[in-house]
């Protein structure tokens, strides 16, 4: 019994343990590649006319996304962007704002998209005002809908004796409640609510595609295609890899010689750090564990 202890002991303090070990030669070796690398790195941006960025995982909170977006488009040279995708979508709200930010991008320089893995739902509302949108063949593209998820509790609060006291004004503002079943207007109103913001999504699909909106229950409705599928019905323009992406925009912008944004010697390696920390933790996890 002692011994299980010990050992569990052992595994919750050696992450602990490895920070502390690393960590003042982490700091030196930041610093030290952040002096060396700093004046090399602001010459080059500022000759840079190609930048990269990317959206990745569920969108919830797009202010990481737009910060690094403001401050590619700070480049005194930029010409171009490849916006490279993989995202099942997410809130409706910060979707919309991304693929707002990148409709008045579009406007300013060429922005090509590369879906990686998934563009889908909120994923795929970002990049449809881009000027090309290039799949990789095993992607997953579409899923034009809208989804509001509600629970109902109420019969779990019943066995453990929990009753909600609640004090409202308004019809509809107890709408969505997972404390009891939703009533009829309460549903009715909810549906009301989804419909209107799918069709908002299916008029800007249809309008930055160039789409008939009348038939969008071809292309919509919340239905998932391969990349073969989504060029058929042209929800992208391409079947291709990232570096077909990066051609593209290449030619799309017209630069002569195209000069990638490259991420600052310090963020290499953190990178590099990080994979290699990560490791190193997993093994010495392992090797307490057995």
């Amino acid at each position: 019994m002692w011994e299980w202890i010990k050992r569990i002991s052992r595994v919750l303090v050696a992450p602990l343990e490895f920070v502390t070990r690393y960590f003042k030669a982490l700091l030196f070796l930041v610093i030290v590649v952040w002096i060396f690398g700093a004046n090399e790195g602001s010459s080059a941006i500022n000759e840079t006319n190609l930048a990269e960025i990317s959206l990745k995982g569920a969108i919830l909170n797009p202010d990481s996304f737009l910060e690094e977006l403001e401050r590619i488009e700070s480049l005194p040279r930029l010409a171009g962007v490849l916006l490279v995708v993989d995202s099942p979508g997410g809130a409706i709200a910060p979707s919309v704002e991304i693929s707002e930010e990148i409709k008045r991008l579009s406007a300013k320089v060429p922005v090509v998209v590369y879906a990686q893995g998934v563009m889908a739902s909120g994923g795929y509302y970002a990049g449809i005002w881009s000027k090309r949108i290039i799949a990789n063949k095993g992607s997953l593209i579409g899923s034009i809908g809208v989804i509001f998820n509600g629970a109902d509790v109420s019969e779990l609060a019943s066995k453990i004796g929990i009753k909600t006291q609640t004090i409202k004004a308004g019809k509809y503002k107890e709408a969505g409640t997972f404390m009891r079943p939703w009533n009829e207007d309460e549903e009715g109103e909810i549906k009301r609510l989804v419909r209107k913001q799918y069709e908002m999504f299916v008029l800007d699909v249809a309008e930055a595609r160039g789409l008939d909106q009348e038939v969008s229950p071809l292309y919509a409705e919340g239905r998932v295609f391969s990349a073969t599928e989504a060029l058929e019905l042209g929800l992208i323009d391409q079947i291709g890899i990232k570096s077909d992406a990066k051609r593209a925009l290449e030619e799309l912008s017209g630069v002569k010689e195209p000069l990638w944004l490259q991420k600052e010697p310090w963020e290499k390696y953190m990178e590099r750090w990080m994979s290699q920390a990560t490791l190193q933790l997993s093994t010495l996890l392992a090797s307490r564990i057995y």
